[in-house]
Parts: C-alpha cells; sequence; structure tokens
C-alpha cells in the first residue's frame, strides 16, 4: 500500500530532497510530485506521480497528453494538469529562448529551437522558420495542421510567409507524431517540391528537417535532408 506524505520522513520528502540533493538528484516522481503537491487519501503525491508516469508511459508520453485527458486521473483534476502542461511549456520556451539568437544552419540548433515542442504533439504540424540575410531567426509560422500522420503542405503557404516577412531563406520542419523522423516517400517529394519553388523565388530552402523521438536507430531524434545529402 503506497505511503502518505505526512509517513513519509521528512528528509525523505520532494521538496526537503530538492533542497538537500538539488533538483538534479530527484527522480522524475519527486520532481512531478513538487509539482502535484498532494495526492488522494490512501496515495501520496508521488505515489500518484508514478501512477501518472506509468499509465502515459513516462515524462515523454505525459508531455503529449492534453489537459484534459491528465485531469482524469484520479487524484489529479484540472489545475494540477494545467500546472503539469505549464511546467512541459516552460522547459520548451527555455530551450527556444536559449537558440533565438544563434545562426539556423545546424538541425541541432533547430531541434533545440522547436524540436521540445513539437516532439510532444500528438497531430502532426508543419512550421516554417524564415531567416534573415545572417540566418538568424525573423520568426516561426505554422503552415499545417494535421491528425496523426496526414498534413497538407504546398509551396506557396511556405513562400507567402517568406514574401510577407521579406526573409532571405527558409527552413522547413515538420513532426512525425509516431517518433520515427525517418522521411516517408511523401516527405521526399514534398521536400523536392519546395525546393523548386525555392530556386525560383530566389529564397534558399536552408534545410527540412522532421522531428520526432531519440531512438537507437535515431539518437539525435531528427532527420535532416541537408545532412543526409537530399539538399
Amino acid at each position: 500500500m503506497p505511503l502518505l506524505m505526512q509517513e513519509i520522513r521528512p528528509s525523505e520528502r520532494p521538496r526537503e530532497r530538492f533542497l538537500s540533493c538539488g533538483a538534479g538528484g530527484l527522480r522524475e516522481a519527486e520532481l512531478l510530485a513538487i509539482l502535484l503537491r498532494t495526492g488522494y487519501k490512501g496515495c501520496s503525491a508521488v505515489s500518484l506521480a508514478e501512477e501518472l508516469l506509468k499509465k502515459f508511459g513516462g515524462l515523454d508520453g505525459l508531455s503529449r497528453m492534453d489537459v484534459g485527458e491528465i485531469a482524469r486521473m484520479k487524484g489529479v483534476g484540472l489545475a494540477k494538469a494545467i500546472q503539469v502542461k505549464s511546467a512541459f511549456e516552460l522547459g520548451s520556451r527555455l530551450s527556444r529562448q536559449r537558440v533565438e539568437s544563434e545562426k539556423m544552419d545546424e538541425p541541432a540548433r533547430i531541434y533545440a529551437l522547436v524540436g521540445d515542442e513539437m516532439a510532444m504533439l500528438p497531430y502532426e504540424s508543419a512550421r516554417v522558420i524564415l531567416l534573415n540575410t545572417r540566418l538568424h531567426l525573423i520568426s516561426v509560422e505554422e503552415i499545417s495542421r494535421g491528425v496523426l500522420n496526414q498534413t497538407v503542405v504546398h509551396p506557396r503557404e511556405v513562400f507567402a510567409h517568406a514574401l510577407a516577412r521579406r526573409a532571405y531563406g527558409v527552413l522547413l520542419v515538420h513532426n512525425h507524431p509516431s517518433g520515427d523522423p525517418a522521411p516517408s516517400e511523401a516527405d521526399l517529394r514534398l521536400t523536392k517540391a519546395i525546393q523548386e519553388a525555392a530556386r525560383l523565388m530566389e529564397t534558399p530552402l536552408v534545410d527540412h528537417i522532421i522531428i520526432g523521438r531519440k531512438s537507437a536507430a535515431h539518437p539525435q531524434g531528427w532527420f535532416s535532408f541537408k545532412s543526409a545529402g537530399y539538399l
């Protein structure tokens, strides 16, 4: 039977362990328990955190759930679900802010800019990243949103934003909700179409990045058409 928080020795409670060990010394369930603050009758905040991680497949799976799905878990509710989702969003924004002023010419930087957020999406999203002559960020615009792996991207959507913002070049980024960033035949055809349009518009297609999740086959969690020699 799970221990209640008051039954856990003070030195082993998440907040006290945070102060003594630092955030890096806590398990994922303990960090999540600090956000949840309380559990429910017969279940401590740590035990509830463990239940959440088990049900949704760890932090990665939990990050993909919407507020309603998390809130339906016993002992969670809407307020706690919002706190959990807000924490994931803050992490994504921090990663993005760290690279916004850097040159956007490396897949790893593109992943740092949008990868954490896009990898959490349960649907497919396509974004165009607009760049100035120094390849620094102008803006990120969503140009298509699909359900699972079905989405439609047209070159005119990409370059309409580029023209409106007077961008020098563009990056195309989309995610695979399956987690496998390997390109499909449709992805290859899309890249070729965007590349041809880019030549006509004299607006370079700097890269096309597919966002997935880290795995043995794709340890970086992304696929770059430029790095693979397609661009």
